[in-house]
């Protein structure tokens, strides 16, 4: 699934000089992989604490390793707290959140998220295959959406740039 995400990103020429938030960020894996394909920076958010330790030492090794100017800051806190701040903005912004958080609550996510985004910014959610469509606040649009076996990827988009809207599945 990685893979086939950062493809569509590096054709679309997403990733060169982005700045890339990954929200709910686990490992960081999504955030840091686009840096280490070309994004100028990522925001990485994590509120639990060892999970946020994690993402720590997995940034200080690629920042290590990508060898040019990369800006990456690791943020332990609630996703809301962050958003609150209206930081960006952002170009590709990635969002897997755990299964507990409910669908009431990714729309509220997604609402806070709307101010911190350029104007043709990706955003890209990723659920359960069984969950259903991210709810979308004014100021998103949907684009296209691919299930990978137990896993759909959604796309949107900013109310003023929309992506090309095709949905797929395997």
């Amino acid at each position: 699934m990685r893979e086939s995400l950062f493809g569509a990103l590096e054709s679309a020429d997403a990733l060169r000089g982005a700045a890339v938030l990954d929200l709910y960020a686990g490992s960081g894996a999504l955030g840091l992989e686009a840096v280490s394909r070309g994004a100028a920076s990522a925001d990485l958010v994590e509120k639990a604490p060892r999970a946020a330790s994690v993402v720590q030492r997995n940034a200080a090794r690629v920042a290590k390793s990508v060898g040019r100017d990369a800006r990456i800051d690791v943020h332990r806190t609630a996703v809301t707290a962050y958003l609150g701040a209206r930081r960006g903005p952002f170009d590709i912004v990635f969002l897997d959140p755990p299964y507990d958080v409910s669908e009431t609550d990714l729309a509220a996510v997604l609402e806070l998220l709307v101010p911190c985004l350029a104007p043709e910014a990706v955003v890209i959610v990723e659920r359960a295959g069984r969950s259903p469509q991210p709810v979308l606040p004014a100021g998103l649009v949907a684009g296209r959406s691919k299930r990978y076996g137990d896993t759909t990827l959604w796309w949107s988009s900013p109310a003023t740039y929309e992506v090309e809207p095709e949905a797929e599945s395997d």
